[in-house]
C-alpha cells in the first residue's frame, strides 16, 4: 500500500495531551483531513472532550482537503476571547 508521511503539530491543550509538540504519521495515499482527527482521536481519547481545528499548510481545513506527502497538519483547540 502506498503512504504518505504527514508533520502534525499540537498547540495549547492538545500538546499537554499528546505529550509532543509535533509527530510525523504514514497514512494511505487517499486520506482526508478530516480522518486525521479521527486516527488521534483513537490514538488519545482524551482529545475527544475538546473542541478541535485544524488547518493544513496553514490554511484552516473543512475536512474535505485531499492530504499529500509532506503536508503539515496543525491541531489546536478553540480559542475564544472575552
Amino acid at each position: 500500500m502506498m503512504c504518505i508521511k504527514l508533520n502534525i503539530l499540537f498547540f495549547g491543550a492538545t500538546a499537554d495531551i499528546i505529550g509532543k509538540r509535533r509527530i510525523e504519521i504514514d497514512l494511505p495515499i487517499d486520506t482526508i483531513a478530516s480522518q486525521i482527527l479521527d486516527k488521534l482521536i483513537s490514538d488519545f481519547p482524551s482529545l475527544s472532550e475538546h473542541r478541535l481545528l485544524y488547518s493544513v499548510n496553514q490554511q484552516y481545513a473543512s475536512g474535505n482537503e485531499i492530504l499529500a506527502d509532506g503536508d503539515e497538519i496543525a491541531i489546536f483547540t478553540a480559542v475564544s476571547g472575552g
